[in-house]
């Protein structure tokens, strides 16, 4: 029997889950892991605690499907961006990985801008800026500040790599994802090497950059026996977290968009050939479907919600804990009580800043426009227009880079409530859809598998096989006229609060 796993290496979670080849999910686990955050601006995480949340979720996997240790699995891995691992000549990492949100290297992301300028990042590498977060910026920090690390490193790896090479002996890496790095050149496909020539790297102590969804090798024996998984398991490469849940929500195609609004909304709409912003603001990434590319970004999503629901709804908490619903569930449920438009309430979401297209690492959380008649629904149904408005701006800015978008794929913790989903459908005007697996991120990468594998003959006959629409939301015309004034609204307020904004901490 032949199956399918999808690894997904998330910032505090590791999730594992077995597919079979219709993409009915047959088991998954989820280990959970702290970070390490010795200094302001430092964030790292031991290898063997990755290692061990894999062992963990393996060892549940296989109780919940015993079959599984007689099985023939093909597997591939959704991963977290930027946050790399230096390893030495033993094949162990020599220190702690820098994780993706690390911004130690803010002197070092300074450096390369003055070097080679914005412009060229984002012409060469499709990034719009030189980032701390960037893995260019973080090996320039290890080479000023940990030189004798740095100096014994044989292998600078992002976590996919990383993992490919503890389970295969072997290095690879694929396009979604090294393209943050910011030393990989995205047109011409390769190593930029005045990058690696200017911080002090060779390319042969990074990974060979393969297609998404080929093979790497088969799991070593060694490997298969300490995690107890069948030496019959062949693994492939696989994608970018965001990527690999836009192809487990079945966007293989130009026109289609994901939105995941978990922690962060981000966005993905795939297209055929390099598009770039002219406004500068929109990053370019590989897709995952050969030949393809994606505009991909985020901002703040469901953080707000969830800021909302801490320090407001003790009730709706309350309700939770006695086994009485989900409280977003109920939240849900006070928003279908309130207009379209909220009476005339706006929010600005940005409680941690505000990322492209109106990146502004200053902007703030903003109510305008209550009065007497508003309640706390009214509060509630503003975040979630708020979401929405945001992702209007991402449709209006791809479709004046002549980027149409006519479905939205939705996935995440946001896609599960009705009322939302409407919501941004009418904002939006755009037909939205939502998926049966709820492990979108993890279905990706394992039709990613069966595509190297060839269980299927390309990945979109893959996603035709294995992804299923649970429900198809149309845009209600009624609601049109208040949400375009609400969109004009949020634009302004943005626009026009930018100033006081600046003079904030």
């Amino acid at each position: 029997m032949k199956l399918l796993m999808g690894l997904d290496l998330g910032t505090t979670a590791l999730k594992a889950a077995l597919f079979n080849l219709k993409g009915q999910l047959l088991a998954v686990s989820t280990q959970e892991y702290s970070l390490i955050t010795p200094k302001v601006n430092f964030v790292e995480e031991r290898e063997d605690i990755y290692w061990k949340a894999f062992a963990d979720a393996v060892t549940d996997l296989l109780t919940q499907y015993p079959d599984a240790r007689q099985s023939e699995i093909a597997m591939a891995i959704s991963a977290q961006g930027e946050t790399i691992f230096a390893m030495g000549e033993d094949g162990r990492a020599l220190r702690n990985a820098i994780v993706w949100m690390d911004n130690r290297a803010q002197v070092e992301a300074e450096e390369l801008r003055e070097k080679f300028g914005n412009d060229t990042c984002y012409k060469v590498t499709g990034q719009v800026s030189f980032e701390p977060c960037w893995p260019a910026s973080k090996i320039l920090w290890l080479r000023h500040h940990e030189p004798e690390v740095f100096q014994k490193t044989k292998k600078f790896l992002l976590i996919e790599d990383y993992f490919i090479y503890r389970l295969t002996g072997r290095y690879a890496t694929e396009g979604s994802l090294v393209c943050s790095s910011t030393y990989w050149d995205i047109i011409n496909r390769r190593y930029w090497k005045e990058m690696l020539d200017y911080i002090g790297i060779r390319e042969n102590q990074l990974a060979p950059v393969l297609e998404s969804g080929e093979i790497v090798g088969q799991i070593l024996p060694s490997v298969a026996d300490e995690l107890g998984l069948p030496h019959q398991l062949t693994v492939a490469t696989g994608a970018l977290d965001q990527a690999a849940g836009a192809i487990g929500a079945g966007v293989a195609k130009e026109g289609m968009f994901s939105e995941n609004i978990g922690a962060a909304l981000a966005i993905c709409a795939p297209v055929s050939h390099p598009v770039y912003d002219p406004n500068g603001k929109l990053p370019l990434f590989v897709f995952p479907l050969k030949g393809m590319y994606m505009i991909h970004t985020f901002t703040n999503g469901g953080m707000t919600l969830r800021w909302f629901r801490d320090r407001f709804c003790d009730t709706e908490l309350a309700a939770e804990r006695a086994g009485l619903g989900d409280a977003y569930d109920s939240i849900s449920r006070e928003v279908g009580k309130v207009p379209a438009g909220s009476d005339g309430l706006i929010m600005l979401p940005h409680l941690a800043g505000s990322m492209p297209p109106d990146q502004n690492a200053k902007a703030k959380g903003v109510w305008f426009g209550f009065t007497l008649q508003h309640t706390r629904q009214h509060f509630m149904r503003a975040i979630m227009e708020s979401l929405g408005y945001i992702l209007r701006r991402n449709v209006d800015s791809l479709r004046a880079m002549g980027i149409d978008v006519h479905e939205i794929r939705s996935l995440g913790g946001g896609s599960k409530s009705r009322i939302w989903n409407q919501i941004k459908a009418d904002i939006n005007g755009i037909t939205l859809e939502t998926v049966k697996s709820k492990e979108a991120a993890s279905l990706g990468a394992a039709i990613l598998a069966g595509k190297a594998t060839g269980v299927f003959s390309d990945i979109r006959e893959a996603v035709h096989e294995m992804v299923s629409v649970k429900e198809t939301i149309e845009p209600n015309p009624e609601n049109r006229s208040v949400y375009d004034a609400g969109y004009e609204m949020y634009q302004e307020l943005f626009h026009d609060l930018t100033g006081c904004f600046a003079k904030t901490k």
